[in-house]
C-alpha cells in the first residue's frame, strides 16, 4: 500500500494558502531583481518569530547568494541576524506599510537593496520581497565619500570622481551652495526645472520663481545639513515639465577634523522600478480576487443547485398536504410528510458539510487513541460499503494520543471510505491505516504544515484513481468526478475543513488506474487519552414522566413555537422569551423552572452562552440544553461546555429533542 505520509502532493487551499503564480513564472523568473515570498510562522520564540521561504524566482540565488532558499526557516539560515529581520518584515505584515532598506549579509558580505510589501490579509502571513545586489554601488559610495573626504580642498578632483558614477551626484556646503555636482546630475537637473546648476550656485535661486519647488529642494537639504543620514523616495520636477520619482541618499560632508562641512547626496531615479512593482502588486491581487470570486461562484451555484432542489421537495410536499387534506384523503398525507422529513434531513446534512468545510462546526475535542476507534468503525463501515470490498486495517502500535472530535473523525473516515468505494465500481480493497510521523521543515513545508509530531490516518483504495490535472480542485466545494446525481460535491471539502478546524491537514495522492490515498494530519497531544466521560450526579427533578418547567429563549418565533408545542404535548409546562435580557427576567419571576433552552446566536446584546452563564449564577445547578443552527463555536468555548449543559444542532427531530430534555432533566 502506498504510504501516504510520505508521497503526499501538496493540494489544497483556504486561508493562508500560498496563491498561485503559474501564470507569472516566465515573468518573475525573467526579472532581473531577486524575488521571494515568505510566510510568517510560530514558534518556540514566540507568535511570528520565525518565517519559511515558499517561493523564489531564479534571480534570487544570483543576488543573494543563497541557493535552494525555498523551505528554509529564517533561524536556521541566520540564527544571529533573524531579530533583525523578523523586525523588519513583521512591521510589514502588521501594518500593511511597504519599506524599503539595504542591508549587508554577514555571511556574504553582499550588500542588497531590498523592498517589502504584505501579500493579502494579515492573517494569509505572507510577505513578498523584492531585491538586488547593491554592493558595487556601494562600496563605490563608501570609495567616493572617503575620496571626497580626503580630497576635499581639491575641487577639480572631487568633479572628477562624482563624474565617474552612474548616480546623480550633488555636494553643497553649509550655505546650500554646489561644492560639485555631476555631468548626469546637471543635465537632470535642467531637464526636469528649465535651468542649468552650477558650482557656487544656490538651488533655491535658481528655483526663485518656483516657491514650492524650491522649498521642497531645501527641505531635503536642510535634513541633510543638520547632520542626518537619510534615504527618501520622493517626487521631483516642474510639473510643466516633467517629474520623476527619485531615490535620494543623503550623507554628512565633514573635513579631515570630523567637522561637518556640507552634505552630499546620491540620486537614482526609480520611476519604472516603482511602475514595476505597482504593476506586479496589481497582477497579484487581480489573480487573487479572479481565484476568490470562481470559488464564490462555484460555493454558490452549488447550493442554489441543491437547495432549490430540497426547498422544492419541501414546498411541494407541504402544498399536497394541503390539496389532500381540504379534498379530505387524510390517508395520502403520510406519504408527503414522509418526503418533506426527508428533504429536510437532507438539508440539514447538506448544512452539515458546508460548516465543516468552512471550519464552523460545533466540534467536541478529546484527547483518544484513533486505534481504539477503528473496530467498532470497521464494522460500520464493511456494512456500509458492501460485501464486494475487502476492507482491513494496518494499526501502527503505539500509536500517539491527538486532540480531536471522535464523532466527526468517524464521520471523516467514513466519508472517505464511501469515495473509495465509488471509485471501484467492480469491487475492490479499502485501507485504514494509522501512523505516527515526525515532519522535519523541508517535509513539512511540503504538505502545508509546521514542523513536529503527527498523528496520521489515512484511507486507501485500488480505484480508478484521479487525473493529475484535476488533483487541485478536488477539495473544492460542490467539485465532483462523480455522474450527475451521485455525489454532492462536499464529501472531500467536509473533511478538509474538518482536519483544518482541527489544527491539523489533508493530504491526497492519486494515480488514473493506480487507485487513491487521502491521508489526515492531527498533531500529537501530550498527555493520556481521556477516559469515559464522567456522569455527573444531579438532584432528582421534577421532570421525569415529562413533568417540570422550562425556559425556551430563541429570537425565531417559529422555532419558538414548534419548541414549545412539542415539550408541551409532552407534559413539560413551559414559558418564553425571544431574547437574552427577557429570558432573565422570566427566569427571576418564575418559580420552579427546572432546564433552560436557548439559541446561541440572540440578539439584546447577550448570546446563548451569556445568557446561561447569568442563568446559573441566579440559579446553581440550571440545566441547559443549547440549540443552534450556526457553529458558534468560540462562544460554545469550542465544546468545552460544563456538566448539565448540551448541544443540540438545527434543525433537529422533535423526538430527538424530546429525548435530551427527558436525559437532562432526568
Amino acid at each position: 500500500m502506498t504510504d501516504a505520509g510520505d508521497t503526499m502532493d501538496a493540494v489544497g487551499g483556504g486561508p493562508g494558502a500560498l496563491p498561485r503564480f503559474d501564470r507569472y513564472r516566465a515573468l518573475f523568473d525573467a526579472m532581473d531583481e531577486g524575488f521571494c515570498i515568505i510566510r510568517f510562522l510560530d514558534g518556540p520564540h514566540g507568535p511570528l518569530s520565525d518565517y519559511v521561504h515558499v517561493e523564489a524566482n531564479a534571480a534570487y540565488a544570483l543576488n543573494a547568494g543563497i541557493p535552494d532558499v525555498v523551505g528554509q526557516r529564517l533561524r536556521t539560515m541566520v540564527p544571529d541576524e533573524a531579530d533583525a529581520w523578523l523586525a523588519r518584515y513583521g512591521e510589514v505584515l502588521r501594518t500593511g506599510t511597504p519599506i524599503r532598506f539595504e542591508q549587508e549579509l554577514v555571511a556574504t558580505r553582499r550588500v542588497l537593496d531590498v523592498s517589502a510589501f504584505r501579500v493579502g490579509p494579515p492573517e494569509d502571513r505572507l510577505v513578498a520581497v523584492l531585491f538586488k545586489d547593491a554592493t558595487a554601488r556601494r562600496r563605490a559610495e563608501e570609495a567616493l565619500e572617503a575620496r571626497v573626504s580626503a580630497a576635499l580642498a581639491e575641487r577639480r578632483l572631487l568633479a572628477n570622481l562624482v563624474d565617474g558614477s552612474d548616480a546623480f551626484v550633488q555636494v553643497i556646503d553649509m550655505d546650500g551652495r554646489w561644492r560639485a555636482i555631476n555631468k548626469a546630475a546637471a543635465i537632470e537637473f535642467e531637464r526636469i526645472y528649465g535651468v542649468r546648476p552650477e558650482v557656487g550656485l544656490r538651488a533655491a535661486d535658481l528655483l526663485a520663481d518656483r516657491p514650492d519647488q524650491a522649498r521642497k529642494v531645501a527641505a531635503v537639504w536642510e535634513r541633510a545639513l543638520a547632520g542626518e543620514p537619510f534615504v527618501e523616495v520622493d517626487v521631483f520636477g516642474d510639473p510643466d515639465r516633467d517629474q520623476r520619482a527619485y531615490e535620494m541618499r543623503y550623507n554628512v560632508l565633514r573635513d579631515d577634523e570630523g567637522r561637518q562641512i556640507g552634505a552630499y547626496q546620491f540620486v537614482y531615479d526609480v520611476t519604472e522600478r516603482l511602475a514595476e512593482q505597482t504593476r506586479l502588486a496589481e497582477a497579484e491581487e487581480a489573480l487573487r480576487q479572479a481565484q476568490k470570486m470562481e470559488a464564490v461562484g462555484q460555493l454558490t451555484g452549488g447550493l442554489a443547485h441543491d437547495f432549490n432542489n430540497l426547498l422544492a421537495g419541501i414546498s411541494g410536499a407541504l402544498e399536497m398536504i394541503g390539496v389532500r387534506l381540504a379534498q379530505g384523503r387524510g390517508a395520502d398525507v403520510d406519504r408527503y410528510l414522509t418526503a418533506a422529513q426527508s428533504a429536510t434531513r437532507r438539508a440539514a446534512a447538506l448544512t452539515h458539510r458546508l460548516l465543516a468545510f468552512s471550519r464552523r462546526q460545533t466540534l467536541s475535542p478529546s484527547a483518544i487513541v484513533i486505534n481504539n476507534l477503528l473496530p467498532d468503525l470497521i464494522e460500520l463501515v464493511r456494512r456500509t460499503v458492501g460485501p464486494q470490498f475487502v476492507v482491513e486495517t494496518a494499526a501502527s502500535a503505539g500509536l500517539w494520543t491527538t486532540l480531536v472530535d471522535a464523532n466527526q473523525l468517524e464521520n471523516a473516515i467514513l466519508n472517505l471510505c464511501i469515495n473509495a468505494r465509488d471509485a471501484m465500481p467492480d469491487g475492490g480493497r479499502i485501507t485504514i491505516e494509522t501512523a505516527n510521523k515526525w515532519l522535519d521543515l523541508r517535509t513539512a513545508v511540503e504538505r502545508g504544515l509546521d514542523p513536529g509530531q503527527y498523528v496520521t490516518v489515512s484511507v486507501s483504495d485500488t480505484g480508478t484513481g484521479i487525473e493529475k490535472e484535476l488533483l487541485d480542485r478536488v477539495f473544492d466545494p460542490f467539485f465532483t468526478t462523480k455522474p450527475i446525481g451521485e455525489g454532492t460535491g462536499l464529501g472531500l471539502s467536509m473533511v478538509y475543513g474538518f482536519a483544518r478546524q482541527s489544527h491539523g491537514h489533508v493530504r491526497l495522492y492519486s494515480e488514473v488506474g493506480q487507485g487513491t490515498t487521502v491521508c489526515i494530519y492531527l498533531p500529537r497531544h501530550v498527555g493520556e487519552a481521556d477516559g469515559p466521560a464522567d456522569t455527573v450526579a444531579m438532584p432528582e427533578a421534577a421532570g421525569d414522566d415529562g413533568r417540570g418547567t422550562i425556559l425556551v429563549v430563541d429570537d425565531e418565533p417559529t422555532v419558538r413555537m414548534l419548541v414549545v408545542d412539542a415539550l408541551a404535548d409532552r407534559g413539560y409546562a413551559c414559558v418564553e422569551a425571544a431574547d437574552g435580557p427577557s429570558g432573565l427576567r422570566l427566569l427571576e419571576a418564575t418559580a420552579g423552572i427546572d432546564l433552560l433552552i436557548t439559541d446561541v446566536g440572540l440578539p439584546g446584546g447577550m448570546n446563548g452562552r451569556q445568557v446561561a452563564d447569568a442563568a446559573r449564577a441566579m440559579r446553581p445547578g440550571l440545566r441547559v440544553l443549547f440549540i443552534t443552527g450556526y457553529a458558534e463555536n468560540a462562544v460554545l468555548n469550542h465544546g468545552h461546555i460544563s456538566p448539565g449543559m448540551e448541544v443540540l444542532t438545527k434543525p433537529f427531530a422533535v423526538e430527538e429533542l424530546a429525548g435530551r430534555v427527558a436525559r437532562l432533566l432526568r
